[in-house]
């Protein structure tokens, strides 16, 4: 267990500390596409093409460098402790990247703000010492099936959505994103063929193949969330979609528990971690506020106000 938390604690820290910096590209690429003009969708929207540039920063790559290693910090993690307990330690990334905001993006924290960090980080105490072994995992093929099915429906169709209402969309997108973040760690749990390692039977679950597509789908909805709105806000609908549904199924369908005795402490805990979350979006002080960071490559030019989506009669 005592393993199972320090590896879902050092995945939260790689996590947070990649959304701050994948943040810094992304808006210094936005800022970039739209001073150049046209270069947004209709919408208001980033297009692909900011999309794509946002990739090709330096912060931008080492955001995601950090992700890979969170990624394989959290699925080991997600092997050795119940969903409900894995799933909210890494989402407590929020905590990172809303005190590393502060630094990097120029964000101004409210007494608000430093109130919900410490009620997250207290309901992940009351989380932790409540948990109990996790499940088995083992599930029949259809439901790896299933998984692959929702993971490509949420994350085409959400795309396509997110795409469609455009500078809208942030919270959209973070949720989204979180989703397919909570699909891939449903993945991770029930994918055949790694104990014992058996190659054959890796390749040939479809559980494999949803957590490629949850991944990369939940890994470009974040992009897009975090160029379209507050980095807490989006991060913060992440954790939402991270979080209750995969410890809903970890518990429905995995087997997961809690102590005996302290299923209180893991309901009022996992509650406590997800409101806390998306209190530091609710009471988030707005970006505006704070002092954009300086980049050194020059000035950037001021933004240009993205088009007002039509409005149907």
């Amino acid at each position: 267990m005592l393993i199972g938390l320090l590896t879902a604690v050092a995945a939260s820290i790689c996590y947070g500390t990649g959304s701050v910096l994948q943040a810094v590209g992304s808006r210094k690429s936005a800022r970039r596409e739209a001073a150049a003009a046209g270069r947004l969708t209709q919408q208001g929207g980033p297009s692909l093409s900011s999309t794509a540039k946002a990739a090709m920063t330096w912060e931008f790559i080492a955001g995601t460098v950090l992700d890979f290693v969170g990624f394989g910090l959290g699925a080991l993690a997600a092997r050795m402790l119940p969903l409900f307990l894995s799933q909210t330690v890494i989402s407590a990334n929020l905590v990172i990247t809303a005190v590393l905001g502060v630094r990097l993006l120029g964000i101004r924290l409210t007494r608000a703000e430093w109130t919900s960090i410490g009620v997250v980080c207290s309901a992940l105490v009351l989380l932790a010492g409540a948990a109990g072994p996790e499940g088995s995992g083992r599930t029949p093929i259809a439901t790896h099936w299933w998984l692959l099915a929702v993971a490509v429906l949420l994350m085409a169709g959400g795309t396509v959505l997110v795409r469609m209402l455009g500078a809208r969309a942030a919270i959209l997108a973070g949720l989204l994103s979180g989703l397919g973040f909570g699909a891939l760690g449903v993945g991770v749990r029930i994918l055949n063929g790694i104990d014992p390692f058996a190659p054959g039977a890796l390749l040939a679950d479809p559980a494999l193949y949803a957590i490629v597509v949850a991944g990369a789908g939940g890994m470009y909805l974040h992009t897009v969330a975090l160029q379209l709105g507050s980095v807490n806000g989006a991060t913060a609908a992440l954790v939402v979609g991270e979080t209750v549904l995969p410890g809903m199924i970890g518990v429905w369908w995995l087997g997961d528990a809690s102590r005996p005795g302290f299923v209180w402490a893991a309901v009022l805990g996992f509650v406590l971690a997800v409101a806390g979350a998306v209190a530091v979006a609710w009471f988030g002080a707005p970006e505006s506020q704070g002092a954009e960071p300086e980049d050194p490559s020059g000035p950037v030019p001021s933004p240009v106000r993205a088009p007002e989506p039509a409005r149907l009669p």
